[in-house]
């Protein structure tokens, strides 16, 4: 982790005017393509939701504003971000499941499997409330959303990113799936999401380089 140097930090002044508002935070929510990316998963015995965990988690990774974080008057880069996701945990309700980050996804997926099986057996929907070096994300599969709103404190408003994908559907000879992600806009603009968007796209047209062959 290292803070920014807030005298020569280039957005500096973004960042003045909107760590001020009271709702800081936009968003966008597009269609991306998983035409190969679903059946690469799905052929290989992977959970498609550790897998688009781990997408959305290397693509935020890979871009330096959705690795700051506001402290105070302060911002801080963090090396690595790592992702808390929710799961259902049965009886309709859900609990949140933290996996640390791996680069590899075959030991990602392991760490992810161990915990949501530790997740399940023992529900809870604490966060560590002095940690901010995650990422939140909420896989909806029930529905092909055009738009989606995190609840979040806003007084003061932290500055995780949040995301969240639907139900994937056939456009043409195409299947796609609603992402949207959310951000604080003292450390993100629309171009930064839009690179978001471009690298996750980048990683679902090759599966077997970021995934790995099973």
């Amino acid at each position: 982790m290292r803070y920014i140097d807030m005298q020569t930090w280039s957005r500096r002044n973004h960042f003045m005017v909107f760590k001020t508002f009271n709702h800081p935070h936009f968003g966008m929510c597009a269609n991306v393509d998983v035409t190969a990316f679903h059946p690469f998963v799905k052929r290989n015995g992977y959970s498609l939701t550790v897998s688009m965990v781990y997408v959305i988690s290397r693509a935020s990774n890979a871009i330096p504003e959705f690795r700051y974080r506001i402290r105070g008057d302060q911002v801080v880069e963090h090396e690595i971000v790592s992702p808390s996701f929710s799961i259902l945990t049965g009886a309709d309700l859900f609990s949140f499941c933290a996996v640390e980050y791996a680069g590899q996804f075959s030991e990602f997926a392991r760490r992810a499997e161990k915990n949501i099986a530790d997740v399940k057996a023992h529900p809870d929907l604490e966060n560590d409330p002095g940690k901010d070096e995650v990422l939140y994300m909420s896989p909806i599969p029930w529905v092909s959303f055009t738009s989606f709103n995190h609840p979040m404190q806003f007084h003061p408003a932290d500055s995780i990113p949040r995301f969240a994908w639907g139900k994937y559907f056939q456009e043409g000879h195409t299947w796609k799936m609603p992402l949207s992600v959310q951000g604080h806009h003292a450390v993100m603009d629309g171009i930064h999401m839009g690179r978001f968007y471009e690298t996750v796209q980048d990683y679902l047209y090759h599966p077997e380089l970021v995934l790995g062959e099973g």
